[in-house]
């Protein structure tokens, strides 16, 4: 049975080739490789090794070398089909119906692969011959290196007909050609002719980092400046970003993706150092894009041009991904400083100049905020609450309930931050404005600073550390913590990000054991911030949270000491409330203040101390 390539690539997409090897043999990281003993010979010394980058094994022991397809049927002695299916059902794939049109395809496919190889080879070639000069005089004059030009493969398609003159001459068929847009059709009766002449090359690659389509770009100032391949049954625009099969290896070892607007930002933050660089194809971005960013990294960095396109191209991203986002999962936006982009930044400023500006990269939530603030005044009262009633149904959109709720709880706090009165020098409230609201802030808010009266303390700090070390310690609570503990945010930031990674690590692979996922998330960096957790200090406080311990005491600990924190929320918002209600005495402080204080039980009813957790 012959399966669609589209498919094959998919599961190799999604199931690595480490994260099925590692299941019989012990695995060590060295450099962008893994190494361990054969499971084929019986060796001491590892001679095993995997690159996940290019999707391969090898023993060379043995001389054994594949894939994961490869590596199944030799192991549980499959049939290709059966390992094909095996590893379909891990990736959460559907297996395709094969039928005799789908194997004509199939054919038909590699042909057009093989088509669009040779095309980039040529366009190679071309680029330093003769007729390729002053291409490559003006990929130079951009600051590209000669190993710059040869990773991203660039070339020059020359002048006139040279494609399908040497392409027909081969044997190659001319259908295969117009199917691939390699040519294009003539028109009132016209031969067909090269669809890219006269212009610099740029391959655009499949994840496997093969050649499906090119975008090509004048050296003058003809029209349209980039031409770009039209969907083709081999490239499919908003399902593929450039670069992406160059930037993998990078963006698994720095946990980051960038996204620039062009081809030429890719190239030069790649050769500045940013090789996790990848751009979309000239369309605004799909919902395909961003899943493939998401597997790359869980915060990929949109990078656009500080111009009015820019921003709103960045605003487009934004309302695409609010949908979709969920529990540790989102984006980041870095804007350009204005009239530049990536590529001006890297060569006239430098790399430094070009990490600041990622450094400084906003979330999601900031973006969304700004946005609906400066389309709304807040002068008068009507005008706040429908400030207040846009903010609210931005935040309808969002799926997933967990992350729609910490939404309008940062909304929610800005709302109160941005409205609350400004105490005047001798303690009373700011003058109104002309038109009778109170003046409205001169730079947009970021995060807000809650001031002593919410600043956490020790033991919320400490509660927040026990409820992580539980679940690193018992991952089978996942099931029962997963909605609670993923609304949550921690005050610190690295913590924070481990709480997020572990809890997605756990959805995905349920039957981990703790050893297991403390290797796991080591890897991925947080070997620091889990030494300081699972430490005695930890375990003096909350018994409950050593690996030791039975799952039901562990699940009775966690469970009591989140009530805990939640009491501690609820009494730093009764204390703002309480500030609100001296600042500003309405019915509306008044009943927020009320509704809040009956949250808020006698000090006889009360949950526990933290005595309780030991």
């Amino acid at each position: 049975m012959a399966f669609p390539p589209q498919f094959l690539d998919e599961i190799r997409t999604r199931v690595s080739v480490s994260s099925v090897v590692g299941r019989r043999v012990k695995l060590i990281r060295r450099g962008r490789e893994f190494v361990g003993l054969s499971p084929f010979t019986n060796e001491k010394t590892p001679s095993f090794t995997i690159n996940d980058d290019k999707g391969f094994y090898h023993c060379f022991s043995s001389g054994e070398h594949g894939d994961i397809f490869k590596f199944v049927m030799k192991m549980q002695n499959l049939s290709f089909p059966e390992a094909v299916e095996r590893l379909a059902e891990e990736a959460g794939l559907e297996m395709p119906r094969q039928t005799e049109q789908d194997a004509q395809e199939a054919v038909q496919g590699a042909r057009g692969r093989e088509a669009v190889e040779a095309a980039c080879i040529l366009y190679e070639e071309a680029l330093r011959a003769p007729e390729g000069r002053r291409a490559l005089e003006y990929l130079k004059g951009r600051g590209l290196t000669d190993e710059t030009i040869k990773r991203f493969r660039l070339g020059y398609a020359p002048n006139g007909n040279v494609l399908k003159t040497k392409f027909l001459q081969r044997g190659v068929k001319e259908d295969v050609l117009l199917e691939t847009r390699l040519l294009s059709p003539g028109k009132d009766g016209r031969e067909s002719f090269d669809f890219f002449r006269d212009r610099v090359m740029f391959p655009i690659f499949d994840l496997r980092g093969r050649p499906v389509a090119f975008g090509g770009r004048v050296m003058g100032d003809g029209e349209p400046k980039y031409l770009n391949s039209p969907d083709t049954p081999l490239f499919h625009k908003g399902q593929i970003l450039y670069g992406l099969a160059l930037a993998r290896t990078a963006a698994a070892e720095k946990k980051e993706i960038i996204v620039a607007e062009g081809y030429m930002d890719v190239i030069a933050l790649a050769q500045a150092g940013f090789a996790q660089s990848v751009a979309p194809l000239g369309t605004a971005m799909t919902e395909s894009q961003l899943e493939l960013l998401w597997r790359m990294a869980p915060e990929p960095i949109l990078c656009f041009d500080g111009d009015k396109a820019g921003r709103a191209a960045a605003l487009r991203a934004a309302e695409r991904a609010l949908p979709l986002l969920k529990p540790g999962v989102s984006l980041r936006f870095a804007m350009m400083p204005a009239g530049k982009d990536p590529d001006d930044i890297c060569r006239r400023e430098g790399p430094a100049a070009m990490a600041q500006v990622l450094t400084e990269a906003a979330p999601l939530s900031d973006v969304m905020w700004r946005q609906v603030l400066s389309e709304h005044q807040t002068d008068t009262p009507e005008r706040r609450a429908g400030l207040e009633k846009a903010m609210y149904a931005k935040t309808g959109v969002i799926a997933d309930d967990t992350v729609q709720a910490q939404y309008r709880r940062l909304f929610k706090d800005r709302l109160y931050e941005l409205f609350r009165p400004a105490p005047s020098a001798k303690g009373k409230p700011a003058q109104r404005g002309k038109k009778g609201g109170y003046d409205r802030p001169t730079q947009m808010p970021g995060p807000i600073s809650r001031g002593k009266t919410t600043d956490l303390t020790s033991g919320q700090r400490l509660r927040e550390r026990i409820l992580l070390t539980t679940l690193v310690t018992h991952p089978e609570l996942q099931g029962n913590v997963e909605e609670r503990l993923g609304a949550m945010t921690f005050a610190d930031s690295r913590l924070d990000s481990l709480r997020q990674t572990a809890l997605m690590h756990i959805a995905q692979n349920p039957t981990l054991d703790f050893e297991a996922l403390r290797a796991h998330l080591a890897n991925l960096g947080f070997a620091e911030e889990l030494e300081n957790l699972l430490n005695s200090d930890i375990y003096v406080h909350a018994r409950f949270a050593r690996s030791t311990e039975p799952l039901d005491a562990a699940t009775t600990g966690w469970d009591h000491t989140f009530k805990l924190c939640q009491r501690a929320e609820v009494e730093a918002d009764l204390k703002r409330a309480e500030e609100e209600l001296v600042e500003n005495p309405s019915e509306e402080s008044f009943a927020r203040f009320k509704a809040l204080q009956d949250q808020v039980r006698p000090a006889g009813e009360d949950d526990g101390d933290e005595s309780d957790l030991v």
